[in-house]
């Protein structure tokens, strides 16, 4: 790891083809300067993404990187960080990718508790395949598949981290870009699973979670005026289940997390793989065929 790292130096040479004005360039932007103020760079940064425009960032960050298919980043990511503890394992993703087709592996992540951070650009709808309900759009939402409203309550990730033993849970706004990077950076830090939502509006096809919507709804748990315990699991639950406000901050953080890799006596890289078949691997072969 290197102490003199510039965000600007997880930047590729590719070009975003987000929409102009998409929460996603803030996201990505919190992401880099998270990953340089906590001494990472692009040479111990693996980067895994899904399927959505979330799932281009691999593309657009200077690091390892993979982009996935639909819904599987995290058992990558999972599989990587086991394999190389020595890497920062960072997964991107949407509330589609994530909440949808992706909710099962979100849940074993998370009790897991595998030390990387999985940052989720929630825009409340599939924005890449032009304008549906995700899992997490309101439930008067109107959209071309849902000309009506969903009828359906939108799915909450926080309660479902905390309900699956999220040892970090945070929601972060992409356009509060300090606060978001702040964010973000503690979740990196956090030993175990650092979990952040972030408001991502989607300029194009949700014209009701915008950026006037959340800055005039967002409170943010952080301020001295506000008086939240983020180590008490109850009071916690409480602003999560709290489906009337938009908050901002870190919701949940249990101090005494131990990773799953340390947990699990896992320090040392996999990737050296020697040759040859391991001592008396054979004589077990031989034991059972």
């Amino acid at each position: 790891m290197s102490s003199n790292v510039r965000f600007t130096e997880f930047k590729s040479d590719k070009q975003p083809t987000w929409c102009p004005g998409c929460g996603d360039f803030g996201t990505m932007n919190g992401m880099m300067k998270a990953l340089a103020e906590t001494g990472n760079d692009p040479d111990n940064t693996f980067v895994v993404a899904g399927i959505g425009c979330s799932g281009k960032i691999g593309t657009y960050m200077h690091s390892y990187a993979l982009h996935g298919v639909h819904g599987r980043a995290l058992p990558v990511g999972t599989g990587v960080k086991i394999a190389n503890p020595d890497l920062e394992v960072m997964v991107a993703g949407g509330d589609g990718d994530g909440y949808s087709i992706g909710a099962g592996h979100f849940v074993h992540a998370v009790r897991r508790n595998v030390d990387m951070t999985y940052v989720v650009m929630d825009n409340r709808i599939y924005g890449l395949t032009k304008g549906q309900f995700s899992p997490t759009s309101r439930e008067d939402f109107e959209t071309s598949t849902s000309p009506d409203g969903t009828n359906q309550q939108p799915v909450n990730p926080l309660a479902l981290a905390l309900a699956s033993g999220g040892t970090f849970i945070a929601q972060s706004f992409s356009s509060d870009s300090q606060r978001h990077a702040e964010i973000v950076q503690e979740a990196i830090e956090h030993d175990g699973f650092g979990f952040v939502n972030v408001y991502s509006p989607c300029v194009t096809f949700n014209d009701v979670d915008t950026y006037d919507y959340f800055r005039d709804a967002i409170v943010d748990v952080g301020d001295d005026d506000f008086d939240h315990d983020r180590t008490d699991y109850d009071d916690a639950k409480d602003l999560i289940l709290d489906r009337d406000k938009e908050y901002q901050g870190v919701i949940y953080q249990n101090e005494s997390s131990v990773g799953y890799e340390t947990r699990e006596g896992v320090e040392e890289p996999m990737t050296e793989i020697p040759d040859g078949a391991p001592e008396d691997a054979m004589d077990l072969v031989r034991e059972f065929y």
